[in-house]
């Protein structure tokens, strides 16, 4: 008979599994309305993709920032942890600068295929080089099936682009994914004493100033300022930003790289229902299918590490 402390570690087990999924999940529907939000904010206030994005990350880092000193929280300390605050804003600042370059050098169907769909492929790779992770047969079906659904739901890239443009584009496509990846794996070991909020605030914080001079630089700062401009700011900071970061390295204690790699694919999923549903978006037979695809496949993976 097991004892009393046995019983009631194994009962923690799945509870904290489950969170983890939980949380995981969140982030991945969150960042898929960060998409529509950053649209409307890119469309309100004039801002430059690039700079939407630095706004973002200063925003959600302000705001956690603000909570911290308010709530009298310790400041972070230690070599380590400053060291980690470093990598993840600077990560950050890079995956989300090599994707909208990316972008601007093709179209976003592009984009969005190799960095979304690589970052799974990567996390996977490097978790068997690693010996952290020895992916199961069902476990690579899942991953192409999932990736055979974004390729439905974000449809094939459309021509006009010279080879040279999508070959750089490409690459910085897959930059991006490398640069996600690789705060993924990061993010895996967490660092004693450096809580998940205050890593998201810092983080954040970081990569939008280190975002700021390549915006500048690469079609200009511009922002009309108007109560819905303001008010886009503040939910796309909140949410998909402080929140999802958050949540999403709070997901990382409990489940492995390669299942959070999996799980956050929700993003193009939760952008598409949310472009047909509040944009009028048609997805099409093609997209209709991906996205069935894609969600079977995170359904999938939730029930199997639940």
């Amino acid at each position: 008979m097991p004892s009393p402390a046995l019983s009631a570690h194994a009962a923690r087990i799945p509870a904290k599994s489950v969170t983890a999924l939980l949380c995981l999940s969140l982030s991945g529907v969150l960042w898929g309305a960060g998409g529509l939000v950053g649209a409307l904010l890119g469309k309100a206030s004039g801002a430059t993709p690039l700079s939407v994005a630095a706004f973002r990350l200063l925003a959600g880092g302000g705001l956690l920032l603000a909570v911290h000193v308010a709530t009298g929280r310790r400041w972070p300390r230690g070599r380590a942890a400053w060291a980690r605050i470093i990598i993840t804003g600077l990560l950050s600042a890079g995956f989300q600068a090599a994707y909208f370059c990316s972008i601007a050098l093709s179209s976003v169907s592009l984009a969005t295929l190799i960095t979304i769909g690589g970052v799974p492929v990567i996390v996977s790779a490097a978790g068997m080089a690693l010996g952290r992770e020895r992916p199961t047969r069902a476990g690579l079906a899942a991953l192409g099936v999932a990736l055979a659904g974004l390729v439905l739901l974000a449809g094939i890239p459309g021509g006009g682009f010279s080879g040279t443009a999508m070959l750089a584009s490409a690459g910085l496509a897959l930059a991006s994914a490398a640069g996600f990846a690789a705060m993924t794996l990061i993010g895996a070991s967490p660092v004693p004493g450096l809580d998940d909020q205050v890593l998201t605030g810092f983080g954040s914080a970081l990569g939008g100033l280190a975002l700021l001079p390549l915006a500048a630089a690469i079609g200009g700062i511009a922002f009309r300022a108007s109560a819905e401009a303001i008010w886009l700011v503040a939910a796309l900071g909140i949410g998909p930003t402080a929140l999802a970061y958050t949540l999403y390295y709070r997901g990382l204690r409990s489940a492995s790289p390669t299942t959070a790699a999996l799980v956050t694919l929700l993003e193009p999923l939760t952008a598409a229902l949310l472009g047909a549903v509040v944009l009028g978006d048609r997805l099409g037979p093609a997209g209709i299918a991906g996205a069935a695809l894609l969600g079977a496949s995170v359904v999938r993976t939730l029930w199997v590490n639940r």
